[in-house]
């Protein structure tokens, strides 16, 4: 006898929380780079801003499973990562475009896309697809058969962005995807951004607050691996004076906001 199969049974499981982390503590090598970070983030665009040194990167790769918790608790699709030697299940819902990627010189885009979505152990069967449409999204269909070798940097970033989203991950991590991209790349990035947005729950990290602004639904400062601040773009930009540092409204937020905490009025 055939069971009959519900939509509830086959439609996909959804989580209040993406990404939550409570009292999360993570080292980069002896220095603590992300100590006591709470943070929950939802479907949508963050943009994850603070200086130099902040702990941006070392958090992205704890969200990314990369680096292992010293202290707090992480949980990621609902499943605590800070605790599990297997994470493979975790790990191909995941889509990261490190600050720094490897590749290898000699594939074309497409084999390295490929082989990317081979190490997340999608289904043969979807790869070939799955690849054409990820290198189509980045707006590189026409050097899909092009040595990895001969792109430009800018033509590498949008590649590792392909190998990210190649799965149609539930979360999305992106360091720095826009350095070496011309502003036209950076336009049409933030309109992929939007789109990805829609259902997934997306986490740039970037110095340019123009692209969060543009881009993002909701904002994430960090300073000292703490969370300073979160919320959208328009309340970052009421933070800011005419006397803040800053182009924008939402740049002298940023500055703001930044000064306030260190001077330990917030």
């Amino acid at each position: 006898m055939v069971r009959t199969v519900s939509a509830a049974e086959t439609a996909p499981q959804t989580y209040a929380w993406p990404v939550k982390a409570e009292g999360l503590r993570v080292q980069a090598g002896r220095h603590l780079a992300v100590n006591g970070l709470d943070l929950a983030l939802g479907t949508g665009v963050h943009g994850l801003l603070g200086p130099n040194g902040a702990g941006k990167t070392t958090m992205m790769r704890a969200l990314a499973t990369v680096v292992r918790p010293a202290d707090g608790r992480l949980e990621l699709l609902g499943q605590p990562v800070h605790t599990r030697a297997d994470l493979r299940g975790v790990r191909r819902a995941l889509g990261y475009l490190p600050q720094h990627f490897g590749f290898y010189p000699r594939f074309t885009v497409r084999e390295f896309v490929e082989y990317m979505a081979w190490l997340k152990e999608m289904p043969a069967g979807d790869v070939p697809g799955a690849v054409q449409r990820a290198i189509e999204r980045v707006g590189l269909a026409d050097r899909a058969d092009k040595k990895m070798k001969t792109l430009s940097g800018g033509m590498l970033r949008r590649v590792g962005i392909a190998q990210a989203i190649v799965n149609d991950p539930q979360i999305l991590l992106l360091d720095e995807p826009t350095v070496g991209l011309d502003p036209e790349q950076r336009m049409t990035f933030r309109d992929l951004l939007r789109e990805l947005g829609a259902d997934t729950c997306v986490l740039v990290s970037t110095h340019l607050v123009e692209d969060v602004v543009a881009a993002c639904t909701d904002v994430v400062l960090v300073d000292t691996g703490r969370l300073v601040w979160q919320g959208t773009p328009q309340e970052l930009a009421r933070w800011g004076a005419a006397g803040d540092a800053g182009d924008s409204p939402a740049e002298r937020g940023y500055s703001a906001l930044l000064r306030t905490h260190r001077a330990g009025t917030r």
